[in-house]
């Protein structure tokens, strides 16, 4: 059946790659995309887009109702870097614009609806290893905090209304077709573009700062593939753990020295290292496994060959 799309933050580091694949999938017209600002000429160029702001619900559903909307990607937020800079601005944001669509879901203007959440939903109190899909969670971010607020109405909105709403808790992103937005795992995005461009980097983290990543492609086909199975198998409606590997910078620079043999790194940490060092080192996926046949496919390798070759 023919789905009519609109990406809300699209021009974001993930928004702008979900973007383009699903126009591959069901054609330009059929996915809207939207954001504050416009975005790289490739997004622009490629199909439909709204200046839509998030937080406004009057245009949000006349953007719905105008393009005939069914299904909704709502990928605007504030990271959790800048979050931490402006607290009260992040919580208008990240919830406002959540309440916005979940209402649309529970007024039937669109069926079914994907938020993102985090890693950043855990706290220091939190399992480090293996961190379970129901554990303690006590967020130490304003950007964890808006998630785990966030998962707790999704999973409401589902129950109490019986709005389709599927979410996946997103580790740290690893992409070379966008630059990351604020947030605390950027670092691994940067070190690549300076690898190539300085043969050097000075990261934010210290060098045994262990954090669950993934490869946007790998991102990506979760997401697609979370939406496309059979409402009756979707368990969790707050929202999946979701893991493929775990790494250091350290570990990092290796991979790449592996096939930059001059590159060199030094370690000045800042506000970012709190951050993760209240985050995870790795996730139980076992949950979006088994509900929905969840397999990651790219390793630490495979991501740094992928990186390298597509920035040169």
């Amino acid at each position: 059946m023919q789905q009519t799309i609109l990406i809300i933050g699209a021009c974001g580091q993930i928004g702008t790659e979900l973007t383009l694949l699903l126009r591959e999938q069901h054609g330009a017209d059929a996915v809207i995309a939207s954001d504050i600002r416009q975005g790289n000429d490739g997004l622009m160029d490629s199909g439909p887009f709204e200046i839509l702001d998030a937080t406004d619900y009057d245009a949000l559903e006349e953007v719905v109702a105008y393009y005939g909307v069914d299904t909704v990607y709502l990928m605007a937020a504030m990271l959790s870097a800048t979050a931490e800079k402006f607290p009260e601005r992040a919580w208008d944001l990240n919830m406002n614009s959540l309440f916005n669509v979940l209402n649309l879901g529970k007024e039937k203007k669109v069926d079914r609806i994907f938020w993102p959440s985090s890693i950043a939903v855990f706290g220091p109190n939190t399992p480090k290893t293996k961190t379970p899909q129901h554990t303690i969670m006590e967020p130490s971010t304003v950007y964890g905090i808006s998630k785990q607020s966030g998962e707790r109405w999704c999973e409401y909105y589902f129950e109490k209304y019986g709005v389709d709403v599927r979410s996946i808790r997103y580790p740290g992103l690893v992409s070379w077709k966008t630059m990351p937005g604020g947030g605390t795992t950027d670092y691994a995005v940067e070190i690549y573009h300076e690898a190539l461009s300085k043969g050097s980097y000075d990261c934010f983290l210290d060098s045994d700062t262990e954090l669950p990543m993934m490869f946007m492609e790998d991102a990506i086909r979760a997401t697609l593939t979370l939406m496309d199975t059979a409402s009756e198998h979707i368990k969790i409606r707050s929202s999946y753990n979701l893991a493929a590997m775990s790494f250091t910078p350290s570990d990092i620079v290796k991979s790449i020295q592996k096939k930059l043999p001059d590159f060199t790194v030094s370690y000045t940490s800042d506000s970012r290292q709190k951050i993760a060092d209240s985050w995870p080192n790795s996730i139980d996926d076992s949950f979006a496994r088994n509900d929905w046949g969840w397999a990651p496919e790219y390793d630490l390798e495979r991501t740094t060959k992928e990186m390298l070759q597509n920035l040169r």
